[in-house]
C-alpha cells in the first residue's frame, strides 16, 4: 500500500513540476505584431471603403 502511495506523490510531483515549467516558458514567450503597412487585410477594408 505504501509504493502506491509513494508512486502517485512522485507522479503527483511530477505533474506539478512540468505544468509550472510549461507557464514559466509560456509567459516568457515574446509575441510580436505585425506592423500596421504589413497588414494585406487593413489595404482590403481601406479599398473597399473608398470604392
Amino acid at each position: 500500500m505504501y509504493t502506491i502511495f509513494v508512486v502517485s506523490i512522485i507522479i503527483i510531483i511530477v505533474v506539478l513540476l512540468l505544468a509550472v515549467i510549461t507557464t514559466s516558458k509560456a509567459y516568457s514567450y515574446r509575441h510580436t505584431v505585425d506592423p500596421i503597412e504589413d497588414n494585406p487585410y487593413i489595404q482590403d477594408e481601406e479599398e473597399d471603403q473608398k470604392k
